[in-house]
């Protein structure tokens, strides 16, 4: 049993992460539960983040710099693969076409002029959110615990959500994990998220918990709607939004406390 635990740890940070791993066996037994360590690497990149704004604060580095950083260190992380899910998802939204045309797009590796002008808003408007809070711990503190439930949620729309197409990896995915259990520890993941951020700010933790549900349902219902379910690039595309949305809520609060 701690064998297999510990091969489908090791397929979750392979596929979700560009940390180094022993070799893994992509068996099915493997990904069994590999989602339920999807939000580990949450906590990796939460850990690294906050060490290295730990870092820069005792080297004297400006919040501009430090920003950068963090803004910066998921995407060296996880080799942006949850960008990518942001960039196919923009162009495919923007093309207005029916829902076939939609799924193809959501295919194609070239990336569309609405991609360009999407990774350039939300890097522009992260970055700037970011130097807004980055000299407040809780805030920070905040900021990292997002990656764990961000990851937490989107594991948790792969099991419950319909499936946009039945070919793609997260209906591969689906149909090998033992979805009862793996729901039922990302949902005490995503509670046991939010209660963190609770314990860090009553008042900011709440409303960055209420923030990540809130672009859960949206997600849920873009997915719905437009692509009669989810996918591997759509569950990027709520990743990115998530933790988007956080950083600009962040910002706000900034100003308040």
């Amino acid at each position: 049993m701690i064998r297999n635990l510990w091969n489908n740890c090791k397929a979750a940070f392979a596929m979700f992460s560009r940390i180094p791993t022993p070799p893994v066996d992509w068996s099915e037994e493997n990904m069994r539960y590999m989602l339920c360590f999807f939000p580990w690497v949450g906590i990796v990149t939460g850990l690294l983040a906050l060490l290295a704004a730990g870092l820069m604060d005792r080297l004297g580095y400006q919040s501009s710099f430090s920003s950068a950083i963090l803004l910066l260190l998921p995407i060296v992380i996880t080799g942006g693969i949850h960008v990518d899910g942001l960039l196919d998802t923009a162009d495919a939204l923007s093309s207005w076409q029916e829902r076939e045309k939609r799924l193809q797009i959501l295919k194609d590796s070239h990336a569309g002029a609405f991609a360009v002008i999407t990774a350039c808003s939300f890097f522009l408007l992260t970055y700037g959110s970011v130097t807004q809070f980055w000299q407040q711990p809780r805030l920070r503190e905040l900021m990292a615990v997002t990656f764990f439930l961000s990851r937490s949620l989107s594991g948790l729309s792969v099991v419950l959500l319909p499936k946009a197409s039945e070919k793609g990896t997260v209906a591969q995915f689906s149909r090998q994990a033992s979805w009862q259990q793996v729901r039922n520890v990302l949902t005490v993941y995503a509670l046991a998220g939010i209660l963190v951020m609770v314990r860090i700010h009553l008042l900011c933790g709440t409303l960055t918990g209420a923030a990540c549900l809130g672009v859960f349902a949206l997600y849920r219902h873009i997915a719905l709607k437009y692509f009669g379910g989810t996918s591997g690039d759509l569950a990027g595309f709520f990743l990115c939004i998530c933790e988007g949305t956080v950083a600009v809520l962040l910002a706000f609060l900034a100003l308040i406390f």
